[in-house]
């Protein structure tokens, strides 16, 4: 027998490590996620479609959304050129037709109130006074009663044919008549105002006679080159009496202003 056969080697068949297990998110963790997620998309279609549920129950479509002009979107308080005035717009205060040529002449002292009109103004009313002349005309009535009623109206006229700007001539007679109104010597005012929509410019002044139981409703207007005055007076003893006379004056004296212009322009 001869010496023992050394061991063969081992040969191993290799064979890679085994992975590590995967870890596994707990089952609260997944059950609050999907909670969550279920909230946030309910939150969205609420707010993309609010009350839709209801409207559609009530077989109505949805409100469109509102648009300004131009159809762009608008939005946030409205500024304040979008909020309307509290006030109406005013009348044109001016009736002149732009362009208009001046007026050249004057008519008849009191051919430009209707003779009902001063029957209805001044009871039994007596023309006291009458003058005219190519650039002033004054007509004055004073009644025959115990009332001791007055109207008298004046015109004067800038002539276009003796001057080269007889509109800023009229314009400054009449602004030298509201100054004196403003600072009046022979009169105790008590209202004194422009007054829009009567010819070009109009001021009314309301006054009590220094002296006399008598109150005067007066209205001056300028039309083009022309300037009138209108001015209605009553009897007026009380400060009551003055006081409930204002309206009644000022809204007469305006009316017969009115059809004075009607006959000039």
């Amino acid at each position: 027998m001869g010496r023992p056969r050394p061991p063969e080697p081992f040969q191993r068949v290799y064979s890679a490590p085994d992975p590590p297990a995967r870890a596994r998110r707990p089952r609260v963790a997944a059950v609050v996620t999907a909670v969550v997620s279920f909230a946030i998309a309910a939150a969205v279609v609420f707010v993309v479609v609010p009350g839709g549920d209801e409207r559609e129950k009530a077989g109505q479509s949805p409100a469109p959304a509102p648009t300004g002009g131009g159809g762009t979107e608008t939005s946030g308080p409205p500024t304040p050129s979008d909020t309307p005035s509290e006030k109406p717009a005013s009348p044109s205060p001016s009736p002149s037709v732009a362009g208009a040529p001046p007026i050249t002449a004057l008519p008849a002292s009191c051919s430009t109130v209707a003779q009902g009109t001063v029957r209805r103004l001044i009871p039994g009313a007596r023309r006291q006074e009458q003058s005219r002349n190519t650039t002033l005309t004054t007509c004055t009535y004073a009644s025959t009663g115990a009332d001791s009623r007055w109207l008298r109206v004046e015109a004067h006229l800038y002539p276009p044919d003796k001057s080269t700007s007889p509109v800023d001539d009229a314009k400054g007679y009449y602004n030298a008549q509201w100054t004196q109104a403003q600072k009046p010597t022979l009169e105790q005012t008590v209202s004194l105002s422009r007054h829009r929509g009567l010819g070009d410019e109009a001021f009314r002044w309301f006054k009590v006679d220094k002296g006399q139981p008598t109150v005067v409703g007066q209205v001056t207007v300028r039309l083009r080159n022309t300037v009138i005055a209108v001015s209605y007076s009553e009897y007026a003893e009380s400060k009551n009496e003055t006081d409930s006379r204002e309206q009644t004056c000022l809204t007469k004296a305006t009316d017969v202003a009115r059809e004075v212009l009607a006959g000039i322009s």
